[in-house]
C-alpha cells in the first residue's frame, strides 16, 4: 500500500499491533463486517516463539472462528504436569483429563505465539483483511468523535481517521503512552532466561515440568518437534538478581545441567527478561481502548497472558460491532472495561502470588516446595478429578469459569441463576450453534422446542436453539436462556416470564435488538 493511499483514509476501527490480540480482534471485526485497518511497526510477523500455552476457552474461541482444526494440527498436547526438586521428578498430574466434561478442549495445548499469529494472519487474509507492516504510530489525536492517527511508513508519513482505535501493541504500548494511562504494578528484581531448546534430556516429554532447587528454578513447556522430529522444550529459569552479572546461554546451560540434570543439543532462541505484574489504570479513554499486554502483563505461571489477550479481543469485537453496525448506544462500550478489567486484575493477583511462592528463596518456602508435593500429590492426583473442586480448578485454569455481571446477576441479588454471566456450559453439542456469532435463545430438555419457547424467540426476533438435554451443567429443562454472540449467558427465565426478563436484559446489554425485533 502506498503512502498516498494511506493519507486521509477512514475506517471504523484502527487496530495498533498485529500480535495474537490484535489479529484476533481484526479477525472478528472483519468477519462481523466492520472496516478495519491493522498497523504494526515490525517488519513482519513474529519469528520468536514468545507465549506458548493455549487454554480451553481460547480453543473454544478458535472453534467459533473456524480455525481450531489448524490449531490442533500444529499444537502439542501437554499430557501432564511434573513437579520436582533438583534432579528428582514427583508424581505426574494428568492434564488431558483436566476439564473433561466441561469443555470440548480439555487440558492444555502448547502452540508458540508465532504459530498463533500465522494462523490468525492467514485467516484474516482469507476474510479480506490485511496487516500494514512497518507502519509506526507517532501521534493519536481524539477529535470529531473519533481518532486521527499519524505515523511513519517506508512510503512516507501517513494519516488515518477512525471512529475507534484499539492498542494491542504490547507491554511497551505506544497507544497507552500517548494516552498517558498509568501502567500500575511491579517488576521483579530478578532477571529470567528462556531457552527454546531442541534435543532436551532429563525432563518428561510432552509434559509441563516444574523443578525447584535451593537457589534455582526451572519451568519447562513442551514444544513442536523440529524438522528432524526432535522434541523441543521452552526452558525458563532464574538468570540473576539486580547486582549479579548478566547470564549468557552457556552459563544458563551449565546451571541447568548441574542443578537439574537437564541438557539439550542446541537452541532456537535464547533471551533474558524481567517479569512484570502490571495493569493499565483504565482500559478505555473515549474512543480508544487497550487490550492484551497493552492492558495487562503477568508472570509466565499458568501460561495465562496470551489467552487473556485473545479473550479481551473476542469480547471487544462484539461490543464494537454492536455500536458500529447496529446503532447500539455509546454506553454499550463501557461493558468492555467493566467485564474484562476485573478478569485481568484477578489473574494478576493470582499469578503474582503463585510466582512469588515458587521463586521465593526463604527457608520455609524451600521446605514446602521440597517435601509437600511428595505427600500431597499422590492422593490429590487420585482424588481431585472426581471432586467438584477438581472441575472448579479446571475451569479456572482453562479460563472457562469467568463470570461477568449481567442484568439479573448483580452482586447480592436473590434468585441469581447459576449460569447467568458465565460462558455457556458445554453439553456436548450446543457449541455448534455459537458459530453463528449471534444473539440466541437456548432451551434444554424434553420439550425444548415447545410452542411457548418458539413464541419467545419470535417475539424477540432471535433464533431458537433447542437441545434435548442439558446434561449435568446447570442448564435446566423448563428454563430459557438468552445467549450473547460471544457465548456468555445474558439472562435466564421460565418461558412465561422470558419475554419480559429478556427484554429487560437486552435493554441494558443490546437495546438495538429490541428495535430490530419490533421492525421484524
Amino acid at each position: 500500500m502506498t503512502g498516498h493511499e494511506d493519507r486521509g483514509e477512514d475506517v471504523d476501527v484502527l487496530v495498533v499491533g498485529a500480535g495474537p490480540t490484535g489479529l484476533m480482534l481484526a479477525n472478528w471485526l472483519v468477519r462481523l463486517g466492520v472496516r478495519v485497518a491493522v498497523i504494526d511497526a515490525k517488519d513482519g510477523p513474529t519469528e520468536e516463539s514468545r507465549a506458548l500455552g493455549v487454554h480451553s476457552r481460547s480453543m473454544e474461541i478458535y472453534d467459533q472462528l473456524g480455525v481450531v482444526e489448524r490449531v490442533l494440527d500444529q499444537a502439542v498436547r501437554a499430557v501432564s504436569m511434573r513437579q520436582g526438586f533438583g534432579r528428582t521428578a514427583f508424581a505426574p498430574i494428568p492434564l488431558t483429563t483436566l476439564g473433561r466434561g466441561i469443555t470440548p478442549y480439555p487440558g492444555m495445548y502448547v502452540l508458540e505465539q508465532s504459530a498463533n499469529e500465522r494462523i490468525l494472519a492467514e485467516n484474516l487474509l482469507a476474510l479480506g483483511g490485511s496487516v500494514r507492516w512497518r507502519h509506526r504510530l507517532v501521534a493519536l489525536d481524539l477529535a470529531d468523535g473519533g481518532v486521527v492517527a499519524r505515523g511513519d511508513a517506508p512510503a512516507g508519513p501517513w494519516t488515518l481517521r477512525a471512529r475507534y482505535a484499539v492498542g494491542c501493541d504490547g507491554a511497551s504500548s505506544t497507544v497507552r503512552a500517548l494516552l498517558g494511562i498509568p501502567f500500575e504494578g511491579t517488576t521483579s528484581r530478578r532477571t529470567f532466561y528462556l531457552v527454546d531448546a531442541v534435543g532436551v534430556e532429563g525432563l518428561a516429554s510432552a509434559s509441563v515440568n516444574i523443578r525447584q532447587g535451593a537457589t534455582e528454578f526451572l519451568l519447562a513447556f513442551p514444544m513442536r518437534p523440529d524438522g528432524e522430529g526432535r522434541g523441543g522444550q521452552r526452558l525458563i529459569g532464574i538468570a540473576s538478581d539486580d547486582d549479579a552479572p548478566a547470564v549468557t546461554e552457556d552459563v544458563a546451560r551449565s546451571r541447568l545441567a548441574a542443578s537439574f540434570g537437564v541438557t539439550y543439543e542446541w537452541s532456537r532462541w535464547f533471551s533474558t527478561y524481567r517479569v512484570h505484574h502490571r495493569i493499565a489504570a483504565r482500559f478505555r479513554t473515549g474512543p480508544v481502548f487497550l487490550a492484551g499486554d497493552a492492558a495487562h502483563v503477568h508472570s509466565p505461571v499458568g501460561a495465562q497472558g496470551m489467552n487473556t489477550g485473545l479473550q479481551d479481543a473476542h469480547n471487544l469485537a462484539f461490543t464494537l460491532a454492536d455500536v458500529i453496525l447496529r446503532a447500539a448506544p455509546e454506553r454499550t462500550l463501557d461493558r468492555y472495561e467493566a467485564e474484562r478489567r476485573p478478569v485481568a486484575l484477578r489473574l494478576l493477583r493470582t499469578t503474582d502470588a503463585v510466582f512469588r511462592g515458587i521463586t521465593s528463596r526463604s527457608r520455609p518456602a524451600l521446605l514446602v516446595r521440597r517435601y509437600l508435593p511428595r505427600v500431597v500429590l499422590p492422593p490429590a492426583v487420585a482424588v481431585l478429578p472426581h471432586l467438584p473442586l477438581g472441575r472448579r480448578l479446571a475451569g479456572y485454569l482453562g479460563q472457562v469459569r469467568i463470570r461477568y455481571c449481567m442484568p439479573g446477576a448483580r452482586e447480592g441479588q436473590r434468585g441469581r441463576h447459576a449460569v447467568v454471566g458465565r460462558r455457556l456450559p458445554w453439553t456436548g453439542g450446543n457449541f455448534d450453534a455459537l458459530r453463528a456469532a449471534s444473539w440466541q435463545v437456548h432451551a434444554y430438555g424434553a420439550g425444548a422446542d415447545a410452542p411457548e419457547a418458539v413464541v419467545v424467540a419470535e417475539e424477540l426476533g432471535l433464533a431458537l436453539q433447542a437441545f434435548t438435554s442439558g446434561g449435568a451443567t446447570g442448564l435446566r429443562a423448563g428454563t430459557l436462556y438468552l445467549v450473547r454472540p460471544d457465548g456468555f449467558v445474558a439472562s435466564a427465565a421460565p418461558p412465561a416470564d422470558a419475554v419480559r426478563v429478556f427484554r429487560a436484559a437486552l435493554q441494558d446489554l443490546a437495546p438495538h435488538l429490541l428495535v430490530e425485533g419490533r421492525r421484524s
